[in-house]
């Protein structure tokens, strides 16, 4: 049981294929392998995420838990004039990000870290975090990502989450709201969630 999506080195014997898909209009290739979330394809949820996401053209944005790099190359080809850091714990999954950024002509927008949650960019700033979060290594993973991510944002900065109602949208929106004081849900599909909180300007955190 010790080789999920979400650990730092999987069994998994490998597996690679290359997927063709749309996201933002822009046609993606993505290389996926065993042992990384969503193998098979990029999954409903990031799909959402990723066509209700709205970014400056500048922005410094983080993708918490990449995987193979759907949500963080799709938001690198958003802003043009800013940057996406990339970040998991599973090194392979960390590895085909960095290989999908150079296939798709993104990788000067994008720097990938193998990174246990945020460690390896404690003390950077980022004016957008975005994550799908891995629901399956629990509620107390979860809500680490939303109560860290919070001290890594810029004032003004916002943070996208999808989640599904069934795996605790309720719950997340309660603990965001109680992180963030500012929370909407922008969209719903097929019982996914796309809350956005922003981190306010003047705050008591």
């Amino acid at each position: 049981m010790s080789d999920h999506y979400y650990s730092r080195t999987p069994n998994a014997g490998s597996d690679r294929k290359i997927h063709e898909t749309m996201l933002r209009g822009r046609t993606f290739r993505l290389t996926t392998d065993s042992g990384v979330f969503s193998k098979t394809g990029v999954d409903y949820g990031s799909r959402v995420l990723i066509e209700t996401l709205e970014l400056p053209e500048n922005a410094s944005v983080l993708d918490v838990g990449c995987g193979y790099g759907p949500i963080g190359l799709a938001a690198a080809s958003m802003v043009p004039d800013g940057h996406v850091t990339m970040i998991d714990i599973n090194e392979r999954a960390v590895r085909l990000a960095g290989e999908n950024a150079a296939l798709n002509g993104l990788s000067e927008r994008v720097t990938v870290l193998q990174s246990d949650l945020f460690e390896a960019v404690n003390g950077r700033q980022f004016d957008a975090i975005v994550t799908n979060p891995p629901i399956r290594a629990g509620k107390q993973v979860v809500h680490r990502i939303f109560e860290e991510g919070f001290g890594l944002l810029k004032p003004g900065g916002s943070m996208w989450v999808v989640i599904q109602k069934k795996q605790g949208a309720p719950s997340a929106t309660a603990r965001l709201q109680d992180i963030f004081g500012n929370v909407r849900e922008l969209g719903k599909d097929k019982g996914y969630r796309i809350l956005r909180a922003v981190k306010e300007s003047q705050t008591n955190q």
